[in-house]
């Protein structure tokens, strides 16, 4: 058996990418999305795209997504190979430049179908094989208007905090005590609780929506019980960020943000508000439920 050439594409043979042909089990392609690049209309650009060529044909690829003003992929979220070729696969993300996140999307249940779980763990297996490690499960939400909007408590006060200063304490606040894995990778990084605190400030100011909608919460009495970030990321409006700090927590306030958050966005607009939290986040994913959210994708997001 020859060895894989493994390269990424360029602009005039971008069609590589569709010739391999399988399944869509799992990943974007089994949510209806397509592989095209920024030239077509897409999302992907053919430099963040590699494939591996067995004797001309393609036997795995991948690629790697960013924002429209992003310099470098944040998130690699396409990626398969064909029946027996885990291996190329593995290798080329071994050889690929970048050392991001990839997220695995697939159905929600995905592991009672054993041809869906079969499909989800090569891909997981060979991202293993290449070095990274599983961080979390998440799930993933979608609101519409068809789902009616959740009614307002009315249990706390909502209003704008132009201070980054201000945001960054609360955050800071909130992830003293978090649920949340990507929260705890960074707290336990080098950079510690100010890093996860950073994370979060740098992730609103990367969605392309307004400064403006950023609100933190308050009781009737003025005592701080959290923040709420309604938010459009690249693939449309979402619920940015939800944070109750520690002292607040017991009161069921991480619902009385969603449904802020949720009523805000479709005050401007939205026609579906997308939304996700860690599995293991239960009070989140019960307020989610409770607000009239779906599970729509689970996703597996390995570091």
């Amino acid at each position: 058996m020859t060895v894989p050439v493994i390269r990424p594409l360029t602009r005039s043979d971008g069609h590589l990418f569709d010739s391999l042909q399988g399944p869509s089990l799992v990943g974007r392609a089994a949510f209806g999305h397509r592989y095209a690049t920024v030239q077509e209309g897409g999302e992907y650009r053919p430099e963040w795209t590699w494939v591996a060529l067995r004797d001309g044909v393609v036997v795995a690829r991948a690629a790697w997504w960013g924002g429209p003003e992003d310099t470098e992929p944040v998130l690699l979220n396409h990626f398969d190979f064909a029946d027996g070729e885990d291996a190329a696969g593995a290798e080329l993300l071994r050889r690929a430049p970048w050392s991001v996140e990839y997220e695995l999307i697939v159905p929600p249940g995905w592991r009672e179908v054993p041809e869906v779980r079969a499909a989800a763990s090569a891909r997981i297996a060979a991202a293993e094989a290449a070095g990274m490690k599983p961080l979390v499960e998440r799930y993933r939400y979608e609101w519409t208007p068809a789902d009616g909007l959740p009614e307002r408590p009315g249990r706390l006060v909502f209003r704008e905090e132009p201070d980054d200063a201000v945001i960054l304490d609360v955050l800071r606040r909130v992830h003293s005590e978090t649920l949340d894995a990507h929260a705890r990778r960074a707290i336990e990084g080098p950079g510690g609780l100010e890093q996860a605190a950073q994370e979060e400030l740098d992730f609103f100011n990367w969605c392309p929506s307004p400064r403006s909608w950023w609100q933190l919460a308050h009781t009737p009495d003025g005592a701080l019980a959290g923040i709420h970030v309604p938010a459009r990321n690249p693939g449309g409006p979402c619920i940015g960020f939800i944070g109750v700090v520690p002292e607040a927590r017991g009161h069921g306030y991480g619902y009385d943000l969603l449904v802020e958050c949720t009523r805000f966005l479709a005050g401007e607009g939205a026609t579906a508000v997308a939304g996700a939290t860690d599995r293991g986040n239960v009070p989140m994913a019960t307020a989610f439920a409770r607000a009239g959210h779906r599970i729509t994708q689970e996703r597996v997001h390995l570091v």
